[in-house]
């Protein structure tokens, strides 16, 4: 076996740690979520638990990657990994306690969310340092599988434990697969070592500097500001398909449901993997935003959960399409000396859509538009004759709203002249 298989072969043991404990993540997230539901039927209560699981690490967004250029990887990730532990123990031992409140959960999920924030940019640029060039496809290929897994995986598993099992055994499975992570890296620990990073200049010049040269780009400004827009919609359906669902059906079925939607984008990434997606990135990209807004509306208008699961499918289907069409016209349009700076400042923009959406979305839901389809109410009485009344029909609403604008923003994407420039320019700003 020659060097570049044994620096592989490293690599595959530090990636089956972190498969296992993504789906080990995936699981807690599930349970927690349908626990917190089933105890108090508050759609914020079950939307919080998705922002303090996001917030911490999307603040700590800007600063990960720098550290994770500047100190040893591996102690980083397994930092990272022993913090999450931490972060789901609290939680089980409160909740062995009896004196489990909901400030107890949201607390263990932002610790385990911090060091996230920890680990994930250690492990992606570790890729680096264990695996030669030739191999960077295969192993990107692999890091997107395993983060995939608990979205895949992790539902189906956790609805059909949580229809036999307490809770409880779900966050020890998640716990045991956090420590087989820290073991995986400790195994190659001792065959490698991080190489010394050369000093950079100051952070926070490094951003504004990228930040500047993102106004500068207005074509490319204009498109994060309007993905920021469609990831605050995709925010509101990751926030709330669970408990509109949880009204319509059990945990088991809802992790069903979740597995099969969530397929759709292992089925696209295969297609696009296998025939690519041609020239026309803006008329992809505008043409799968419609579709992804429709598919949303109409997981909205039916109350049949095999329905919504096919609609749920179909959405996902989409998402790919739409990610790799945003990569590739950002990617064209930003120097490649400026990608990781740039793509930072991009990646904060965009997410403020998600953490507005997991901050709004309960309130939107159980104070605004569940209450509109209650019988007696006007909505309820005239479009609830089409989409049903009562329990999560505000929030099938709400998701009928939230595709239609998804499709119509895809429609002004596909309009704006300076989006659509961004398809006829090379990273030296000539046009094709």
């Amino acid at each position: 076996m020659n060097a570049h298989d044994k620096a592989f072969r490293r690599f595959l043991i530090i990636w089956s740690g972190q498969l296992l404990s993504a789906i080990g993540s995936g699981l807690t997230a599930f349970a927690l979520g349908v626990f917190v539901f089933q105890q108090t039927q508050s759609t914020m209560s079950y939307s919080f638990i998705i922002l303090f699981s996001f917030l911490p690490s999307f603040l700590l967004l800007p600063f990960s990657g720098v550290l994770a250029d500047r100190f040893d990887r591996k102690k980083m990730m397994i930092i990272g990994d022993i913090g999450s532990i931490a972060g789901i123990l609290f939680i089980f031992l409160v909740m062995l306690s009896g004196r489990m409140e909901l400030w107890h959960i949201y607390l263990g999920v932002g610790i385990s969310s911090i060091s996230a924030a920890i680990l994930n940019p250690a492990y992606k640029a570790a890729v680096s340092d264990l695996v030669s060039e030739e191999m960077y496809s295969q192993a990107s290929g692999l890091i997107q599988l395993a983060s995939s897994a608990q979205y895949l995986i992790s539902p189906l598993i956790a609805g059909l434990l949580l229809s036999t099992f307490d809770i409880q055994l779900v966050l020890l499975i998640d716990m045991m697969t956090f420590l087989l992570a820290v073991g995986a890296v400790l195994m190659i620990m001792k065959h490698d070592t991080t190489p010394q990073k050369h000093e950079r200049q100051s952070f926070f010049r490094e951003m504004s500097e990228a930040f500047r040269y993102l106004l500068s780009k207005k074509g490319v400004f204009l498109f994060v500001l309007l993905m920021s827009v469609v990831c605050f919609y995709i925010g509101l359906l990751q926030s709330l398909f669970g408990p509109m669902m949880l009204t319509l059906t059990d945990s088991k079925t809802l992790g069903i449901a979740l597995s099969v939607s969530a397929s759709g984008m292992l089925v696209s990434s295969l297609l696009i993997g296998l025939f690519g997606m041609g020239k026309r990135k803006v008329f992809m990209l505008s043409f799968s935003l419609v579709l992804a807004g429709l598919f949303y509306a109409l997981m909205g208008v039916f109350t049949s959960v095999w329905i919504i699961m096919v609609f749920g499918f179909l959405f996902f289907i989409t998402l790919p399409f739409v990610n790799t069409s945003l990569e590739v016209l950002i990617r064209t349009n930003v120097e490649n000396e400026r990608q990781g700076r740039v793509w930072s400042m991009i990646t904060a923009i965009s997410q403020i859509g998600f953490v507005l959406a997991f901050g709004l979305a309960g309130f939107l839901a159980d104070h605004v538009f569940n209450p509109l389809f209650d019988p007696d109410r006007l909505l309820g009485q005239t479009v609830g004759q089409v989409i049903g009344t009562g329990a999560g029909r505000g929030i099938g609403f709400l998701f009928v709203l939230s595709g239609v604008l998804v499709a119509l923003l895809g429609i002004v994407i596909g309009r704006v002249r300076k989006i659509r420039n961004l398809e006829g320019i090379t990273l030296k700003g000539k046009h094709l």
